[in-house]
């Protein structure tokens, strides 16, 4: 209590931690988001949002045949095209990003004023995306052009016995486009998989981060034209925390990377390159992101400091001129 004032007491509290509230008990459960929970702040105008749940319940253009339980967004817009480009070689990029995220949380208590023997706070879930780019785009200098499209965010609650656990998701999908303004391209190129991210905390090591992503891609067809390199992902950034506290932040990045040296069209589909030619199609995903020791809210130790997640990193060929001999 500070004092007495004018129509009441006023006091000052501190938030609980859940080692106060939950004491040993344990608690543990990976909990889907629901995805009419979401609120969406569209940043382009070509931004379509479509959800499905269990009950028959969907909403969007593509309600009726998304996965339940998950979010999708399309998205399609003109991205910088090089100067001196045709018409016809006007750079735009077209595509969706769809996800069913969930929460992963567990404590294994130790006491009201211990810290607990275990815990961990994550994101996972499965991913699917595709996207298609065309024309010339502008060369890129330093770092890669990203373009946010949309920013939804989501307050999940865990119920841990007798606690309600606040959970803050939040999701920035984006495009991202690095290019030397010399290739002009037709590229096509579709996602699946599952990915994880968050961070783990044991007495011993105390909060050590958590990555994994598992993506395969479909068959793609390429038309390159002229010598050159060109990078495109559709990705998301995901950040996820308690009770207002940021956690976790990871970047999810699944990308398409071609380059050619020569004049050809080159397709995955069996038929040859129509001229001569090297040329190779990648796909491939990176995972990065940030362990923030900033929960107090566990009762564990709080470093002021920040942990790399760790740069995951796979790359595979989907298609390709044959090595020379």
């Amino acid at each position: 209590m500070i004092g007495e004032r004018d129509g009441g007491t006023e006091v000052q509290t501190e938030p609980a931690t859940l080692n106060a509230l939950l004491g040993d008990a344990t608690a543990k459960g990976d909990v889907p988001v629901d995805p009419s929970s979401f609120t969406v702040d569209k940043l382009l105008p070509d931004v379509r949002v479509s959800w499905s749940k269990t009950g028959g319940v969907h909403a969007g253009p593509r309600g009726a045949t998304v996965p339940l339980g998950s979010l999708r967004l399309d998205v399609g817009a003109e991205v910088p095209t090089a100067k001196g480009a045709a018409a016809s070689a006007t750079a735009s990029v077209h595509g969706f990003v769809q996800v069913a995220p969930q929460v992963d949380f567990a404590y294994g208590g130790a006491g009201t004023d211990a810290p607990p023997g275990s815990a961990y706070l994550g994101v996972s879930g499965d991913w699917a995306s595709g996207w298609a780019v065309k024309g010339r785009a502008a060369a890129t200098t330093g770092t890669p052009l990203r373009i946010p499209f949309a920013k939804l965010h989501a307050d999940p609650v865990l119920q841990v016995g007798p606690v309600p656990v606040v959970v803050n998701l939040d999701l920035t999908c984006y495009l991202q486009i690095s290019a030397d303004g010399r290739v002009t391209v037709d590229v096509e190129q579709r996602l699946k998989g599952d990915f994880a991210a968050g961070g783990t905390f044991g007495p011993a090591r105390g909060w050590t981060p958590v990555s994994s992503a598992h993506m395969t891609g479909t068959p793609v067809r390429a038309s390159v034209t002229a010598d050159g390199t060109v990078k495109t992902a559709l990705g998301a950034e995901a950040t996820v925390g308690l009770y207002g506290a940021v956690g976790v932040t990871t970047d999810l990045a699944p990308y398409l990377r071609g380059e050619a040296s020569g004049t050809l069209t080159a397709a995955s589909d069996g038929s040859g390159p129509k001229a001569a030619g090297t040329w190779a199609v990648h796909g491939g995903v990176d995972l990065s992101g940030t362990l923030r020791l900033q929960l107090s809210v566990f009762g564990t130790p709080v470093v002021r400091r920040s942990i790399p997640l760790g740069a995951l990193h796979r790359e595979w060929k989907l298609a390709g001129s044959p090595p020379s001999s």
